[in-house]
């Protein structure tokens, strides 16, 4: 049995998720793989038990689904060899904001919002009275880019940065690792469900190469990994002008510009 802490991934029958899984177990890491499709989570963990000799459980669940949420978040709160969260699972956006209704909002924001803060919420507290653990969120640069008329997930994997740096101010001092990972078009399944031939996009990234690269952020302890970002200094540049207009906030009184009607 691995000394290593058990790494419990969402999502991971396919994509991001499954390549998680392999990456993990080469390093020597037990599993829990948690997804909705059985099938292809027992074939993924028989196949990494055959490769890397490491233990695979299989946890299969829809995490839009209450009761399967409220058993994944039993599972991390509750296991004490789990050390690693990492939080994939999602679902992408098919048509514009007037092409959604209730329904698909709300399939939205039950896995790609609630599902991570549950789960980040059930882990977190046993990791900082441990003070050690990590949790990794699976955001997007869609989340910094309106403009790609993606309005609902945006908006969703918006919260999920925001969660993020959050959980870093809180849970870095007690020594909890959390990473927001931020990709871009990415060789996955979920353009296949959202009903976007990922064919016709301009660049996609190999999602090898989208695990590989966050995986070298996480061993930096970066708290934000944009992999398809090639000049690092633009975040650190967002990130300053954010920090800048934070300071500018004066709350006693309106700016000068709102005190005449004109």
């Amino acid at each position: 049995m691995s000394t290593l802490p058990t790494v419990l991934i969402t999502g991971a029958s396919s994509g991001i998720g499954a390549t998680y899984a392999q990456r993990f177990a080469r390093r020597g890491h037990d599993l829990i793989l948690v997804a909705r499709d059985k099938a292809r989570l027992e074939a993924l963990a028989t196949r990494l038990r055959e490769e890397s000799g490491v233990a695979v459980e299989v946890l299969p669940a829809d995490l839009s689904k209450t009761s399967d949420l409220a058993n994944v978040e039993k599972r991390l709160s509750s296991d004490a060899r789990i050390g690693v969260l990492i939080n994939n699972a999602g679902i992408g956006q098919s048509g514009g904001f007037a092409d959604q209704n209730a329904e698909s909002i709300e399939a939205l924001i039950a896995l790609n919002m609630t599902a991570v803060t549950r789960l980040a919420a059930a882990i977190a507290p046993r990791l900082a009275k441990a003070g050690e653990g990590a949790i990794v969120n699976i955001g997007s640069v869609v989340g910094l880019a309106p403009e790609l008329n993606m309005t609902v997930y945006g908006a969703t994997k918006a919260y999920v940065l925001f969660l993020s740096q959050g959980l870093q101010l809180e849970l870095g001092p007690q020594g909890v690792y959390v990473q927001a990972v931020l990709p871009a078009a990415t060789r996955t399944d979920i353009w296949k469900h959202s009903g976007i031939d990922v064919d016709t996009l301009p660049e996609v990234m190999e999602v090898d190469d989208l695990v590989d690269a966050a995986l070298i952020g996480y061993d930096r302890r970066e708290p934000i990994t944009i992999p398809p970002l090639h000049v690092a200094r633009r975040w650190d540049e967002l990130d300053s002008a954010r920090r800048l207009l934070l300071s500018d906030i004066r709350q006693a009184h309106p700016a000068e510009r709102y005190q005449t009607a004109s």
